[in-house]
């Protein structure tokens, strides 16, 4: 029973011809040699809004309190598309100085990019605040009764204050009331995968 992985291969030496060991042996070490090269011409490059932000920035800015322990909230992230930005793509975002006098296209919309990145990293700390209030209340008002009762409700208690700290922290720091275009400047990758056409 082979791996999945290598029935192509085992089909290609196949197909072609049993020249013996030696013959195997070849086609493997073809095959690995394509697929180590496949594998290291895939690069991680920074995307075109990182570039501009790099072109139109004139010095690092200091991250405000809840800035950080926005930053420390913010869960850790596996890319696989590179997609989505991550703990340290934001904190590269907020710590980007502009020009205020610059008045450019770019500068304005460097500058809406890292406000918007700003109001999701400050409402992150409502959100869980949010959370474990509800579940420090629920576990209160239960005082009276036994561990059991206590375990079944605090999970769901936890879960569904997560998305009334969303919400609660989205309308105290009006990330409710920004543009779309603001959000999905705010949402666009640091990074991107290098393509052979670019």
């Amino acid at each position: 029973l082979k791996p999945f992985w290598l029935k192509p291969l085992w089909l290609k030496v196949r197909i072609e011809g049993s020249g013996g060991p030696s013959s195997v042996c070849r086609h493997i070490a073809k095959s690995v040699s394509i697929l180590s090269f496949a594998m290291a011409a895939t690069l991680v490059v920074p995307s075109d809004i990182t570039i501009m932000e790099e072109k139109k920035s004139i010095g690092k800015r200091r991250l405000g309190l809840l800035e950080r322990t926005g930053l420390l909230l913010t869960a850790p992230m596996l890319h696989i598309t590179y997609s989505k930005m991550d703990r340290g793509d934001m904190r590269a975002v907020l710590s980007k100085k502009y020009d205020t006098e610059d008045t450019s296209s770019a500068a304005n919309l460097c500058r809406a990019r890292q406000e918007s990145v700003r109001k999701s990293v400050v409402a992150t700390n409502f959100m869980w605040g949010t959370a474990g209030s509800m579940t420090g209340l629920c576990w209160w008002s239960f005082r009276r009764y036994n561990y059991q009762s206590r375990l079944v409700a605090l999970p769901f208690i936890f879960y569904g204050g997560t998305f009334v700290g969303r919400a609660l922290g989205d309308v105290i720091t009006f990330r409710n009331a920004e543009f779309a275009r603001d959000r999905f400047l705010g949402s666009l990758p640091a990074k991107v995968f290098l393509s052979g056409s670019d």
